[in-house]
């Protein structure tokens, strides 16, 4: 059973209820501002098993029947950077940029740690790749506004003279404002391709399966389920989309490398050995 549409409010926690009296025995929520409903709902239903994707208490609710599941979606944005600073090199080798003008721009949904995580990881593999690039971000303050995602990416393209554009928002607002102005695009969960075939490169996005996989094996086998779990590229929950016919020549084997060295941790998208917090070495950090 599927309700759609629930805004990030008490209507949550009334869905929820309604799927839990309607049968259901395992619910999954998957806005950020949707868990402390689901958590309310958890507690009223403490035989229905709850899952929530990209939060962060269940690790201090310590409900039997509550979890939270995301996965490391950093390193796919990550590889959709070095895609991106990939098809900036072409255009710095090909005369439509300088280097100094490698700047792109960034639509984000909220301040929120995920979006800024997600920002900052997808401009660490541009940068990886083409050391002069650059990046504007402009805020929305919404998952979903086409108009202003649009309008964002606009202004990023005219105002602040981005070469290329991606997003943490989820319209084809700002793939649309790329495909108007002939303008590279890096989308986000999912492939906005067949929309927008002269401008879409790639699409990062994260794969539910091996979670729904793990988390109802653990059901039907009696066993406890993680309440914190993170799906990576090895569990395969960290995809890129195929790739758009705008790509780089050389796309695929530099993504290829930095995927590998994902896997094998000898790359790390937040190097902790390289900072310090409060002035201690970080090696662990729960919400």
């Amino acid at each position: 059973m599927t309700k759609t549409n629930i805004p990030e409010g008490q209507e949550c926690y009334e869905a929820a209820c309604e799927l839990a009296d309607a049968g259901c025995n395992f619910i999954f929520a998957d806005s950020f501002g949707h868990e402390d409903y689901i958590i309310e709902a958890a507690k009223e239903f403490p035989e229905v098993q709850f899952s929530h994707a990209t939060g962060t208490k269940a690790h201090t609710e310590n409900l039997d029947n509550y979890h939270n599941a995301f996965a490391s979606i950093y390193d796919g944005r990550y590889l959709a950077g070095v895609v991106a600073g990939t098809k900036l090199n072409e255009m710095i080798a090909n005369g439509e940029i300088t280097e100094d003008q490698a700047k792109m721009g960034y639509v984000g949904a909220y301040t929120y740690a995920e979006v800024i995580s997600g920002m900052t990881s997808f401009f660490l593999g541009a940068r990886s790749v083409c050391p002069t690039a650059t990046m504007k971000v402009r805020y929305t303050g919404s998952w979903y506004d086409q108009a202003k995602e649009q309008e964002a990416a606009t202004a990023l393209i005219e105002n602040d003279k981005c070469a290329l554009i991606s997003q943490h928002a989820d319209s084809l607002g700002a793939p649309t404002a790329c495909e108007l102005k002939g303008v590279p695009n890096v989308s986000y969960n999912g492939s906005t391709e067949s929309a927008c075939p002269n401008t879409f490169l790639v699409s990062s996005r994260i794969n539910w399966a091996p979670y729904f996989e793990y988390a109802m094996g653990c059901v039907q086998n009696g066993e406890a389920i993680d309440a914190d779990w993170t799906g990576d590229i090895a569990t395969g929950s960290v995809v890129l989309t195929d790739f758009g016919k705008s790509v780089a020549e050389g796309t695929q084997e530099a993504v290829d490398e930095a995927s590998a060295k994902l896997v094998d941790g000898s790359l790390h998208v937040f190097d902790t050995s390289t900072f310090t917090v409060d002035g201690k070495t970080l090696d662990s950090y729960m919400a």
